[in-house]
């Protein structure tokens, strides 16, 4: 296998910084710095544990940094909801460069809970929460503008575990591989596809799409469940 060549650390903010702008997003200073900090942390936390199958910093820098910040042109409202967060992905990207948002970040494993708690303690991201639990058992008392989520096994389940997270206006956003047509059609009629979107990521020809659904109307108040 072909090593990838080492980067320096001023073509790590050039590379975040232009993939961040293709997303809408004109990074500071202070956030470019924090982004490559939690490249850090996850590097030298990977050495120990299982965090993640990506462990090279031009891997980390692409396929977890940029990844999480493409779902930036499709957030909405303040509260944020990240359901099987991992590492911190795609939620903690996120906080830091939409430091008025409020970001929760729910993950069932331990070890990855305590991570990304730890990883948040150390960046000083005052907006984000973490949430040791499944997403099932997770009842808030405010429902999410957007409940995000990537490498889901399939909408239906997303819809079946965090579906009741999501206000009655909000976004669920499943971030896919290639368009998942099958599993639209499997959906349940408490959600409905309201579109699809193919994503690109600097330097990558990989196919990737992002599914966005929302309550279909009155199914949520059907089911008994609050909305905000």
């Amino acid at each position: 296998m072909i090593s990838q060549p080492a980067m320096t650390l001023s073509s790590e903010q050039q590379l975040l910084e232009a993939g961040a702008l293709e997303f809408g997003i004109k990074l500071k200073r202070e956030q470019c710095a924090s982004l490559l900090r939690l490249v850090d942390e996850l590097e030298s936390a990977s050495l120990q544990f299982n965090l993640t199958a990506i462990r090279d910093r031009p891997g980390i820098l692409v396929k977890h940094v940029l990844d999480s910040l493409s779902l930036q042109p499709f957030l909405r409202g303040i509260w944020i909801a990240d359901v099987g967060t991992g590492a911190g992905f795609p939620g903690l990207p996120l906080a830091i460069v939409n430091p008025t948002r409020r970001f929760v970040l729910i993950e069932s494993t331990g070890k990855k809970a305590r991570f990304v708690t730890q990883t948040i303690e150390r960046l000083g991201c005052t907006n984000v929460e973490v949430v040791h639990e499944r997403a099932e058992k997770y009842h808030p008392v405010e429902l999410f503008d957007v409940v995000a989520a990537r490498a889901l096994s399939s909408l239906a389940d997303f819809v079946a575990y965090a579906g009741h997270l999501c206000a009655t206006n909000g976004r669920l956003l499943a971030m896919k591989g290639k368009r998942p047509d099958e599993e639209i059609a499997a959906l349940p009629r408490t959600f409905k596809v309201l579109a699809t979107h193919k994503l690109k990521l600097p330097g990558l020809n990989d196919e990737r799409t992002l599914v966005e659904m929302t309550p279909a109307p009155g199914m949520l108040r059907k089911k008994g469940l609050n909305s905000k």
